[in-house]
């Protein structure tokens, strides 16, 4: 498959959601289905990953490099989509996992599937991810590699992140009045502030356990271009941290997709639409305000999590 293909997707679909507590409150909510955006269905390579990996493999091949190294946990999105991107455009890749101690879920089992040979490490060696030493005795074992962050986030990922947010711009009818993200490492959520124009807010609900959001994506966006985009963190939406969850998540999770047929996950999605109407209850929204949620993909997580005792 070509990088073309990548590069130049067609945008992925901006569904209004019929719901009547939505209506009753006269508050419409968009979703943003970046799940659907993927070279093929159930890809782990889809939604935020796309848009964080797309410029940054045309760097790579520009570059020269034929090998992809990255980091992240054992449930790691990140790990699947680079994974799934090394074997549909033609890279090795490499995962350095946390943990030193081997393990089996979907997720590492797809990625292995996808060709990624992965390497796990303790987790006080895993800390040093962005030391420059420990970034070449890497590649000194491993051979000649385009280095990926955990999570994917760098510039070229804040610049996929920036196209998407001027993609929900053009396709709304009139204009989003707030957008909403999940964040993990903060990087989708910066890329979205730094793409955003107009007077839309950005809501950035953490799925970590922690009030240090607000602080990672202010790093972020200090690499980036001033914005005057609003933006705020929401920390309380956590249900317990990282890969954790709630029996009032699960039960919001199976609700919404009876509901609307659309599947959450619950390391970020289902947090992410969880705060959502819990924001809408306590009346956050005023009248008329016109709110895009971004589905970012993720769903081969549930059954990772699902594999995982609670």
């Amino acid at each position: 498959m070509k990088l073309q293909y990548l590069q130049h997707p067609l945008p992925s679909p901006l569904q209004r959601l019929d719901d009547p507590r939505w209506e009753a409150r006269d508050v419409a909510l968009w979703i943003k289905r970046d799940d659907l955006l993927a070279p093929s269905p159930n890809d782990p390579l889809c939604g935020n990953k796309w848009r964080k990996l797309q410029y940054n493999l045309q760097r790579a091949r520009e570059e020269g490099y034929e090998q992809l190294l990255t980091f992240g946990g054992a449930y790691s999105n990140h790990l699947a989509a680079v994974a799934s991107a090394g074997s549909h455009f033609g890279f090795r890749t490499i995962g350095v996992v946390r943990g030193e101690e081997a393990v089996q879920n979907p997720t590492l089992e797809r990625a292995q599937q996808n060709g990624m040979q992965l390497h796990f490490i303790d987790r006080s060696s895993y800390r040093q991810k962005q030391d420059p030493t420990f970034l070449q005795n890497l590649t000194e074992r491993f051979g000649p590699s385009y280095i990926l962050p955990e999570g994917g986030t760098n510039k070229d990922a804040f610049a996929g992140c920036a196209q998407l947010a001027q993609e929900i711009l053009t396709e709304h009818p009139t204009q989003p009045t707030h957008l909403a993200v999940a964040c993990g490492t903060g990087g989708t959520a910066a890329g979205l502030i730094n793409g955003l124009t107009g007077t839309a807010e950005l809501i950035g609900v953490s799925v970590l356990k922690g009030n240090f959001m607000r602080k990672e994506i202010n790093r972020h966006l200090e690499q980036l271009p001033e914005t005057a985009t609003r933006w705020t963190t929401l920390d309380d939406y956590h249900h317990g941290g990282y890969a954790r969850r709630s029996p009032a998540l699960d039960n919001f999770i199976q609700h919404f997709h009876h509901e609307h047929g659309i599947i959450l996950e619950p390391i970020y999605t289902g947090k992410l639409f969880f705060a959502l109407y819990d924001l809408l209850e306590q009346g956050y929204f005023p009248e008329g305000s016109q709110v895009v949620a971004i589905h970012t993909g993720g769903l081969q997580a549930f059954a990772s999590r699902l594999d995982r005792s609670r």
